[in-house]
């Protein structure tokens, strides 16, 4: 039975001892109550808060899953792009993983010399500073979490992290011995080779996004890694600790239906190639529009014109569209890394770096398969999908890369959607239309299914779509190093195509 762990806070055990002292606060215990093993839980669930909450939601309108509904108004900015430091988009972010997750690493890495805790902390280390870089693609790295000792520490490029993350784990996973986990680790279960695997995952991913970003000479390592399946994790890496319980749901559940408001439909381009690939999938979080009974996506940032557009200013409502069913994630797991990503990540160091057909074709069925069984659907529908026209193994290695690529975005759905705008960032799939939105309603044989669209209603100067989130203002507010502001369409370091 799933359960929520809430590691808040450790004030209960103050009250275990005999020897009760009424001049401490239980609300407060001392530092040395606070042990290494009851700190890691916050660390995975600080991480866990970020993919799941707040990046699940604006990588999701990025990704072009989620549209704004008609009948609200909350994420109009998301969906038409007008973001700035002032928005303070990834304000709650940046404070979870670098006062919350990064300063608990921190403190735990001073509690314990134990080598297995030392790796899984750095694990997870990484996986915060990838995710920042992702976002930013600058962060404060090296100077960074070191108190008042350097209170205002430099900002370091993207690349010059990655690179410092990943020599930190090859540096902790060196000093591995027979030494079991001693730190309470309810995601993987204290599993040492759960959590090597994570980490090749973890390289896996960054290496890619390195080559893509010119840096080439990561190309071995990652053939290196894929030369074994049993380098990698099994199953999904997740935080599932919620339940249909009230006070236990899912974050992203909590927050965003909880409220009572309908704020997101289906996008167009998820739709439009979920149904052109006849992909049984798209029922698990979207429902039928009321109107036309069909599965129904709205074109991005269009929801203030499509009223217009129809000729039904004053009735457009939330019947024309699919809407998400934001029942299906209330007791979701966080996903930090999905079976199916790791697979077709595989399948693309085969195809392109190995040039074996016959591995790349296994790794993304493999795929395939593993976000099928993930989200349910019925038996064989798996075998099907993969022998149909559309969705098979076929065609030259830029279609079946491409193929690779697609099917990433639709298994990222309502699983990791931050890992989902990186990827359209660093692949450039699914492309962006050359046709607007406009054209699109008009005309919809001029779009190519999937193809990502620019807003109908478009902030960014130039066009576009999001390539990076702006600066934390807090992080201006309190540091003077913080780099001069940029606009969503300048793109993070890895992303140069």
């Amino acid at each position: 039975m799933k359960k929520l762990f809430l590691y808040i806070t450790v004030g209960a055990l103050a009250l275990t001892s005999c020897d009760l002292d009424i001049n401490d606060d239980p609300n407060y215990p001392a530092d040395t109550d606070v042990t290494a093993g009851l700190l890691f839980p916050s660390v995975e669930n600080y991480i866990a808060d970020c993919v799941g909450d707040q990046m699940f939601n604006y990588a999701g309108y990025f990704a072009q899953y989620f549209e704004q509904a008609p009948t609200a108004n909350q994420y109009n900015d998301l969906a038409e792009l007008n973001l700035d430091e002032g928005s303070d988009l990834f304000v709650r972010c940046y404070r979870n993983l670098y006062a919350g997750a990064l300063t608990d690493i921190q403190e735990i890495l001073a509690k314990t010399d134990n080598p297995s805790d030392i790796f899984a902390c750095t694990v997870m280390r990484a996986q915060a500073f990838q995710l920042l870089v992702d976002n930013l693609s600058d962060a404060p790295y090296s100077e960074a979490l070191r108190g008042i000792e350097i209170a205002q520490p430099k900002w370091e490029d993207g690349k010059t992290i990655y690179e410092g993350v990943l020599a930190e784990l090859d540096a902790a996973e060196a000093k591995l011995s027979n030494d079991d986990m001693t730190l309470t680790d309810p995601m993987l279960n204290g599993d040492l080779n759960q959590w090597r695997g994570y980490a090749n995952a973890l390289r896996l991913r960054m290496y890619l996004r390195l080559i893509d970003g010119g840096a080439t000479e990561y190309t071995s390592k990652a053939k290196a890694l894929v030369a074994n399946q049993d380098n990698f994790f099994s199953d999904d890496v997740k935080w599932d600790v919620y339940s249909n319980a009230s006070g236990q749901y899912n974050p992203w559940y909590d927050g965003y239906y909880s409220l009572g408001t309908i704020n997101h439909c289906a996008a167009y381009p998820i739709i439009s190639y979920m149904k052109t690939t006849a992909d049984p999938r798209i029922k698990y979080a979207f429902d039928k529009s009321a109107e036309t009974k069909d599965y129904v996506g709205q074109l991005p940032g269009a929801k203030t014109t499509t009223g217009d557009w129809l000729g039904i200013s004053s009735g457009y409502n939330n019947d024309f569209v699919s809407l998400v069913n934001y029942k299906t994630t209330r007791d979701m797991a966080v996903y930090l890394f999905t079976q199916s990503e790791l697979q077709f990540l595989i399948a693309e160091v085969q195809l392109r770096f190995n040039n074996d057909d016959t591995a790349a074709k296994e790794a993304y069925e493999l795929g395939v398969t593993a976000d099928f069984t993930s989200k349910g659907t019925e038996d064989g529908a798996v075998d099907e999908f993969l022998a149909a026209s559309k969705t098979s193994w076929k065609g030259s290695t830029d279609a079946k890369l491409e193929l690779i690529y697609k099917q990433k975005w639709v298994a990222l759905f309502m699983r990791d959607h931050m890992e989902a705008w990186s990827e359209i960032r660093r692949t450039d799939v699914p492309a962006l239309s050359n046709a607007s939105a406009a054209d699109i309603f008009e005309n919809p044989a001029v779009y190519n299914p999937g193809d990502m669209i620019e807003p109908a209603v478009n902030y960014i100067v130039g066009g576009g779509l999001a390539k990076r989130v702006p600066y934390p203002s807090i992080a201006r507010s309190l540091n003077p190093n913080t780099p001069t502001a940029k606009t969503l369409n300048e793109k993070v370091f890895w992303d140069v195509k």
